[in-house]
């Protein structure tokens, strides 16, 4: 077999190959041919030089935060799901109870309001 009759197999073979693969006979170049452990070292290099610009991830975050809580429906369907999530660990229920309990014990004047209320009935 020719050299050019060689060549022309093999890249049919890796047309094949790649097709089988799914990537449609292009063949991996650049970031897609990067295994990935260095594709992920780039991408957070990136992440990292976006996230720098504190004013700029602030304003995105709100401008998506505004338009999800405008569904309503939405947004009661995913606190219920949180609440719902939250209430079946009992240990992690009561640990923001004793928080509360000492946060509020701590303000001697609400607890003596309380307490006249508590009298006077």
């Amino acid at each position: 077999m020719s050299q050019p009759e060689n060549e022309d197999r093999q890249s049919e073979e890796q047309r094949q190959q790649a097709e089988a693969e799914g990537s449609a006979g292009a063949s991996a170049r650049g970031f897609a041919a990067m295994d990935n452990e260095k594709q992920r070292q780039i991408a957070s290099k990136g992440g990292a030089a976006v996230s720098r610009n504190r004013e700029y991830m602030a304003a995105i975050g709100k401008k998506g935060g505004e338009r999800v809580s405008q569904n309503r429906e939405h947004m009661a369907a995913i606190g219920k799901k949180g609440g719902e999530r939250v209430s079946q660990n009992r240990e992690h229920m009561a640990s923001i109870g004793r928080k509360g309990g000492e946060a509020v014990s701590q303000d001697r004047e609400h607890m003596s309001r309380i307490g006249r209320k508590g009298g006077e009935s």
